[in-house]
């Protein structure tokens, strides 16, 4: 049988078928009356969130009624049936949907990395499905003039790094509900990673579409409550002072920044085809940097993220990351053939990186330590070079905010040395976020 291109299978699966205190810069948030049926304890231990797609949809999607909606979503944006939320909204009839708009893997997710879904009628539903990835303010505008959208809807689960780009498209999203005078609400979910905030701050010689603006490496907040961040500290000096015309954030109930994600009881629908499991979700802030690498990131492989390797990495790796007894982690032996990406079909020698204890886990010096420790083994050791850059031709100085990791890293410094260099800017920018934080308790 030929393949099917993604139009072809995208047509196919058609076929077949109570108040809350508001934080600066929030014109509202959502909740939804205490259900004891979803509160508390569940009988396999864990606790039952719900999303902000469940909360919305227990109220008919009424508070959409009486304005033209565009939504922003993608495989992740699921209610506790999981059925999409488009087609949730559109089965209801509660709501006036003018068009979807997809993200890089694309609204259906039929997408690898980098790619997306073009423009098209979605075949379930009638609507059609426009291509936002990478799509300027500009194009965007003219795409929710287009569809006529009065409200951007973004339910899309986050990875919770800087360098995720779905928080990007919602950013520019919100630019370019400021030009249309969109009214802007998001359907939140929780942060995988938690609610710590680590690692370097962006710079602006630096911004790219893996991190468009000033915030840490992981940002440690929902995308609701990021979405207020860049309301009230970023979007005024993006579009001459203006904030949105209204941010809604519908929040989660019953989640606390403390949890991880198998504490939710909520299903994980992989966010993009390189995010199978939480776990990924929880190393990514700091093994994403292996993109920027001469390494393999796992790409190609069944455990991406955490196979970390290359052709020319032998077994002391491995020994030498034991040595360091880091944190939350262990590190086992390991060799892999990627089927895609770089070394495909060679054999790479390196580790598979295993989260021992989360609640001890800090992934960016996790994934510090393993370029140190390779740094110090391997004479080939390297930095991907983008010729298509010749200005800033690291990948992985936009991955991290500037040169600073590179350099140090190069230079013979220890991890300690690295990661103590971005003190004062991350304890910065923890306390700028605290006024936007929704959701009381530990942040772990």
């Amino acid at each position: 049988m030929a393949p099917l291109d993604r139009r072809t299978f995208l047509r196919a699966a058609g076929i077949s078928a109570a108040a809350v205190p508001l934080a600066p810069g929030l014109a509202g948030a959502v909740t939804a009356p205490a259900d004891p049926a979803t509160q508390g304890p569940q009988p396999n231990g864990h606790s039952r969130v719900r999303t902000g797609a469940d909360v919305l949809a227990a109220q008919n999607f009424s508070p959409l009624s009486g304005t033209k909606v565009g939504i922003i979503t993608n495989p992740t944006g699921i209610g506790a049936d999981l059925r999409s939320i488009v087609d949730a909204m559109h089965a209801s009839g509660a709501v006036d949907i003018v068009g979807v708009f997809g993200p890089e893997h694309g609204f259906r997710g039929t997408a690898q990395a980098g790619e997306s879904e073009e423009t098209y009628v979605d075949p379930r539903t009638g609507l059609t499905v426009y291509d936002a990835y990478g799509a300027t303010v500009d194009k965007l505008v003219g795409m929710f003039t287009t569809a006529g959208v009065q409200t951007v809807v973004f339910d899309i689960q986050d990875a919770g790094a800087r360098f995720y780009t779905y928080i990007w498209t919602m950013y520019t999203a919100m630019k370019a509900a400021v030009a249309v005078d969109a009214n802007f609400v998001v359907l939140d979910r929780p942060n995988p990673t938690g609610g710590v905030a680590r690692g370097p701050l962006m710079t602006d010689a630096y911004t790219s579409g893996v991190g468009a603006e000033a915030i840490v490496q992981a940002h440690g907040m929902t995308v609701g409550e990021l979405a207020g961040y860049l309301d009230g500290e970023i979007l005024p000096t993006d579009t001459d002072g203006k904030q949105l015309r209204k941010l809604t954030v519908v929040k989660m109930r019953g989640w606390r920044p403390s949890m991880r994600y198998a504490d939710t009881g909520l299903p994980w629908v992989p966010p993009s085809p390189n995010m199978p499991t939480p776990d990924t979700a929880l190393l990514y802030p700091g093994t994403g940097m292996f993109e920027g690498l001469w390494l393999s990131e796992g790409r190609g492989t069944t455990r991406p993220f955490e196979l970390i390797g290359a052709p020319d990495v032998d077994y002391r790796w491995a020994e030498t990351l034991a040595a360091r007894n880091i944190p939350g982690v262990g590190f086992r032996e390991a060799y892999f053939t990627p089927t895609f990406s770089k070394f495909v079909g060679e054999v790479c020698g390196g580790v598979q990186v295993q989260i021992t204890d989360p609640a001890k886990l800090d992934p960016i010096r996790v994934a510090v330590e393993m370029m140190v420790a390779a740094k110090a083994l391997y004479p080939g050791f390297g930095w991907r070079y983008d010729s298509y850059d010749p200005v800033r031709p690291h990948w992985i100085d936009k991955l991290t905010g500037s040169t600073r990791l590179r350099e140090q890293i190069s230079g013979g410094a220890s991890a300690d040395e690295v990661i103590g260099s971005w003190r004062d800017e991350l304890s910065a920018f923890d306390h700028r976020r605290r006024q936007y934080l929704l959701y009381p308790g530990r942040r772990a």
